[in-house]
C-alpha cells in the first residue's frame, strides 16, 4: 500500500514536468511568432519611410526643377524639406530659362525716364508723390505690377507708369547682337561718300560696364511696349537659327540734329550725293527725319538680320540665357545706314499716316531675299517698315499711346543701373 501511493506521487511529480516542459516549449514558440511578426511589421514601417522619403524627395526636385529659389532662402528649404544638416552651395542650385516675354526678367534691369513724371508711393495715379523724375533720369527697375514699376532712383523710390518708360534692351534680351555703331564709329555714308563730322566718329556714349551680364555692353534704350514687339520679332528669326543684329534704338536729339545738318551740307556739295537723295519721288527727308524722330521717341529701331553661327547659355543670376557668339550678317541691299534711294524698300514712298499701306506696296529690285525676311519678323511683331530704308522699323502702336506725353530725346543716356535678376522679388 506504501508502495503504491510512491508510485502515485513520482507519476504526479512526472506529469507536472511534462507540462511545465511542454508550457515554456509553446511560449518559446509564441515568442518566435510574435517577434518574427513584430519584425517584420517594422521592415513595413521602414519601408513605408524610405518610400516615402523617396517621394518627398522627388517632389522637392520637380518643385525645384520648375521654380527657382532666391539663394538667400535656399538653405533653408533644403534643412526643413531633406531634413538634412548638409548645405547646398549655390553652383550647385539649377539655372532655368526664365518663362516670360523677355529672356530675362525686368527686375533689376536698367530703366530711364524719357519726360518728366511724378514717383508715387503706391501704384496709384491718387497716391502720395514721392519725389519726380526728369526726362533722362536713369533707375533700377525693382518689380512690375500691372501698369506701374516700382523703381529705386538716385533721389527717389517709388512707383512710376511704366508705358512712358524705356528699358534697356541687351538686360532682358541678350540674345540679340548689339552694335550701336555710332556709339563707336558711325557707318552713315550717303551715296557711299563719307558724312563730315558724322562718318567713323563717336556720336555719344552708349557704352558701358554691365554688372547685370558681367561684360562691357551698349545701351540700348527703348519704350517698354515696343521692346515687347522686339522679343516677338526676335523669338521669330532665333526660330528659323537667325539673330537680330540692333545698330541703334534710342537716338539722341543732338545726334539727329547733327546728321541732319551735315547732310544737308554734304547734298549742298556733292552732286551725286544730291542725286542720290533728291530722285522724285524721293527727298532728302525721307532718309533722315530734320526734326524729332521716333528714334528719339523710344518707337523705332535700326535693325539688320544675321544667321547664328556658333551659340553658348551661360547664368544671369537665377536664370540660364542663350547668347550669339558667332554670326555672319545676311546679304542686305546696301550697308547699314545708307542715306540714299539704293537704301529703300518700295517702289514709291508710303506715307507715316497710313500704318497698312505698305501692305500694297511693291518692292524695290534692290531689296534681298534676307531683307524681305528681316522685314516679315519685324512686321508680324507689329511694326511697320520705313519706305526709305530697309533697316528702320517703327511701332505705330505705341506711339500712338504716347503721342502727347512723348519724348523729344534731349538727352544723353550713357548711364546703366542693372543688377542680377532674383527669382523672387519684394518691394518696400
Amino acid at each position: 500500500m506504501k508502495k503504491r501511493a510512491s508510485l502515485t506521487f513520482f507519476t504526479f511529480i512526472i506529469t507536472i514536468i511534462i507540462i511545465l516542459i511542454g508550457s515554456v516549449v509553446i511560449l518559446l514558440f509564441a515568442y518566435n511568432n510574435a517577434n518574427r511578426a513584430l519584425k517584420e511589421h517594422f521592415d513595413s514601417l521602414a519601408s513605408m519611410e524610405i518610400h516615402e522619403t523617396e517621394v518627398k524627395d522627388t517632389t522637392l526636385q520637380e518643385n525645384i526643377d520648375r521654380t527657382t529659389i532666391p539663394s538667400d532662402d535656399l538653405d533653408s528649404v533644403v534643412d526643413s524639406d531633406l531634413e538634412s544638416d548638409q548645405e547646398i552651395s549655390p553652383e550647385e542650385f539649377p539655372r532655368l530659362f526664365y518663362d516670360g516675354q523677355f529672356e530675362l526678367p525686368i527686375n533689376g534691369a536698367t530703366g530711364f525716364a524719357p519726360v518728366f513724371m511724378p514717383v508715387r508711393q503706391l501704384p496709384d495715379s491718387y497716391s502720395y508723390t514721392e519725389g519726380h523724375l526728369y526726362a533722362g533720369t536713369g533707375f533700377t527697375i525693382v518689380d512690375e505690377q500691372d501698369e506701374w514699376w516700382y523703381i529705386e532712383a538716385e533721389e527717389v523710390n517709388g512707383w512710376v507708369l511704366h508705358a512712358y518708360c524705356f528699358i534697356n534692351l541687351p538686360d532682358v534680351l541678350p540674345s540679340i547682337v548689339y552694335n550701336v555703331t555710332n556709339a563707336h564709329s558711325s557707318v552713315f555714308l550717303s551715296s557711299g561718300y563719307p558724312i563730315p563730322n558724322v562718318s567713323g566718329l563717336r556720336l555719344y556714349e552708349s557704352f558701358s560696364f554691365n554688372y547685370r551680364l558681367n561684360q562691357e555692353e551698349f545701351i540700348a534704350p527703348i519704350l517698354y511696349s515696343t521692346a515687347k514687339r522686339i522679343a516677338n520679332a526676335q523669338q521669330k528669326a532665333l526660330a528659323d537659327g537667325n539673330t537680330l543684329i540692333l545698330y541703334e534704338a534710342f537716338r539722341p536729339l543732338s545726334t539727329q540734329m547733327l546728321i541732319v545738318d551735315s547732310l544737308t551740307w554734304l547734298s549742298n556739295e556733292n552732286d551725286v550725293v544730291h542725286q542720290g537723295l533728291n530722285q522724285p519721288p524721293w527727298h532728302l527727308g525721307w532718309f533722315i527725319a530734320t526734326g524729332v524722330s521716333t528714334h528719339q521717341r523710344g518707337t523705332a529701331i535700326d535693325v539688320s538680320l544675321a544667321k547664328i553661327n556658333e551659340q553658348e547659355t551661360i547664368t544671369v543670376g537665377d536664370y540660364s540665357v542663350i547668347v550669339v557668339t558667332d554670326y555672319t550678317e545676311h546679304m542686305m541691299p546696301t550697308s547699314i545706314h545708307e542715306l540714299s534711294v539704293q537704301a529703300v524698300v518700295f517702289t514709291s514712298p508710303v506715307t507715316h499716316a497710313d500704318p497698312y499701306g505698305w501692305q500694297q506696296a511693291t518692292f524695290s529690285h534692290t531689296m534681298t531675299e534676307a531683307a524681305i525676311t528681316l522685314q516679315r519678323y519685324l512686321t508680324e511683331a507689329g511694326f511697320t517698315p520705313l519706305a526709305s530704308e530697309w533697316w528702320h522699323f517703327d511701332d505705330p502702336a505705341s506711339m500712338s499711346r504716347i503721342r502727347y506725353n512723348s519724348s523729344n530725346g534731349d538727352f544723353v543716356l550713357s548711364q546703366i543701373f542693372s543688377r542680377v535678376p532674383e527669382a523672387f522679388v519684394y518691394t518696400q
